[in-house]
């Protein structure tokens, strides 16, 4: 009897052990996966200030409307991607983070996508989300509702000011990190892009403005390729670089339709074209060389290539890189450290874990200078 008890008290302490030893994480293969224990309910306001309550961190992530994947991707989510919408899935040249994860075409599809088109709920609710993150597509009264209909967690995310991005856009980087469990990486990515602002901004600051040369950009993407008429106004290029970009006499911000003899007073000492609208205007060079020939970057051989960055919104990795090639052609004394396509490459790399610069040469031209007519 004795021997029982005593082998017995040992069964109770072993067992007492392994209760008071269990861990809140279990391993397996590429990573540790939280358990319930570690699994806890966070309320978090989001970009049009609703309150979201839910489990923290999401294993399971969707992303819809214009650039709410993009974001997702910076933080190193695209693994918890459960499906992307149908417009991810096709070939569309320029959209860094599908070029970097090609991969996610293969996911279900949780919608047709798009910037006017409405969620579908059923193939939301199919994939079995923890969280639907969105931008641009809903306001605060329609997140609501499809939280409602879904019983799916809404969080709206936002770009903020799209002449500089900012506050709003840092806001939701972290708001996503926090969610998915990657609050560094988020904080890291946020000190990242304030870092190259800071820095393209420093580096012309001490310019006068009679040192400041016009520049213009055209043939910007609007739905849809288009030609010299199409620029931006704030275009973040120039901006983050102090250019003195002509089109900002509008007064407007974002694209902007032109007459094309308003571009002829302005007459620019340096013409960008974008490459998503290039075709258009060599096009249009072959029916009125005249008209181009009259421009004074035309006259002194100032036409050089951009990559588009504007593309179901923007490319915040191309946008930077666009501004340091800018900042290298029209302030080559100040820029003359930098390497354009080694600054693009690392852009690319730290956001999205790779470089792609070669590849969004071979589909859009690259940084060089252009001739019309050749």
């Amino acid at each position: 009897m004795r021997k029982l008890t005593v082998q017995f008290l040992l069964l109770m302490m072993s067992l007492l052990l392994l209760t008071g030893c269990g861990g809140t994480e279990s391993k397996q293969e590429g990573g540790t996966v939280p358990t319930t224990a570690q699994v806890q309910k966070q309320k978090i306001t989001d970009l049009v200030g609703r309150e979201v309550e839910f489990s923290v961190p999401a294993q399971r992530v969707v992303a819809i409307g214009p650039g709410a994947l993009r974001l997702v991707t910076y933080i190193e989510g695209a693994a918890m991607m459960v499906g992307i919408e149908e417009v991810e899935k096709k070939s569309n040249p320029g959209r860094s983070y599908m070029m970097a994860y090609p991969d996610l075409k293969k996911l279900p599809s949780i919608g047709q996508g798009g910037p006017d088109t409405a969620p579908n709920e059923e193939s939301l609710v199919s994939v079995k989300p923890d969280v639907i993150f969105v931008c641009t597509l809903v306001d605060k009264e329609k997140a609501d509702q499809l939280q409602a209909k879904t019983g799916i967690p809404v969080v709206a995310l936002s770009y903020g000011d799209l002449a500089t991005f900012g506050d709003n856009l840092y806001r939701s980087l972290n708001l996503i990190g926090s969610i998915i469990g990657r609050e560094k990486r988020a904080q890291e990515v946020v000190a990242y892009l304030k870092q190259n602002e800071n820095d393209l901004g420093e580096r012309t600051k001490g310019l006068a403005e009679g040192d400041r040369a016009k520049v213009y950009v055209g043939a910007v993407s609007m739905k849809g390729a288009r030609g010299i008429e199409s620029t931006q106004a704030q275009y973040p290029p120039f901006k983050y670089i102090g250019a003195k970009n002509v089109a900002d006499e509008t007064g407007k911000n974002g694209t902007v339709m032109i007459d094309k003899e308003k571009l002829i007073s302005w007459n620019p000492d340096f013409l960008f074209l974008d490459a998503g609208g290039y075709a258009l205007v060599t096009e249009d060079y072959q029916k009125n060389p005249a008209f181009y020939q009259s421009l004074q970057a035309m006259k002194n051989d100032r036409v050089y290539n951009l990559i588009p960055f504007n593309n179901y919104n923007p490319n915040i990795d191309t946008a930077f890189a666009d501004a340091y090639y800018a900042g290298k052609v029209i302030f080559p004394e100040q820029f003359k450290d930098i390497d354009p396509i080694k600054k693009s490459d690392e852009i690319y790399q730290f956001l999205l874990g790779k470089p792609l610069y070669a590849e969004m040469a071979k589909d859009l031209g690259g940084f060089k200078k252009l001739e019309l007519g050749k």
